[in-house]
């Protein structure tokens, strides 16, 4: 980050803001490119230390930040996206459950269920069954109607 320019006032320091929020700036292009990069590598082994060398951060620091700019730890917003995409490939109904959990990035079958389970609500052979929709619908709409939702944002049942 560029150093900020300090203007004295009355035997005190104040910090320039124009150059408090450059540094924001900067910060949040980092971000960004964080998850981009996780948007374009979810399948590839990525972990909050890995992306944190990549953007010259400690992994605490990005976590924080990541979490208080997208709602969401990296680790989260990974296992969501590597989610929808499994979601996307069950719906197509084309590749088993297994080669859905390894063409997404994980590396235990145990795992992927219980990930899924917890994203979507219902275990991915379920999903698959139910969720053959065929083609008509277009993908940007399947995309946003069918995002898995975490436990803690579902609204809870009328039953409940």
């Amino acid at each position: 980050m560029a150093p900020s320019v300090l203007v004295a006032c009355d035997d005190r320091c104040v910090i320039d803001e124009p150059t408090r929020s450059e540094d924001r700036l900067r910060e949040l292009v980092i971000l960004r490119r964080v998850r981009d990069r996780i948007d374009r590598e979810y399948a590839k082994p990525l972990d909050v230390e890995a992306l944190a060398r990549g953007a010259h951060m400690s992994s605490g620091h990005l976590s924080r930040r990541f979490k208080q700019t997208f709602g969401e730890s990296p680790y989260s917003y990974l296992m969501t996206r590597r989610i929808e995409r499994a979601m996307a490939l069950l719906r197509r109904g084309d590749l088993s459950v297994t080669e859905v959990c390894f063409e997404v990035g994980f590396s235990s079958l145990g795992t992927f269920s219980t990930r899924f389970t917890e994203l979507v609500g219902m275990p991915p052979s379920t999903y698959r069954t139910e969720h053959d929709h065929g083609p008509g619908i277009p993908s940007w709409l399947e995309r946003q109607a069918t995002r898995p939702i975490r436990n803690r944002e579902a609204r809870p049942s009328p039953d409940q």
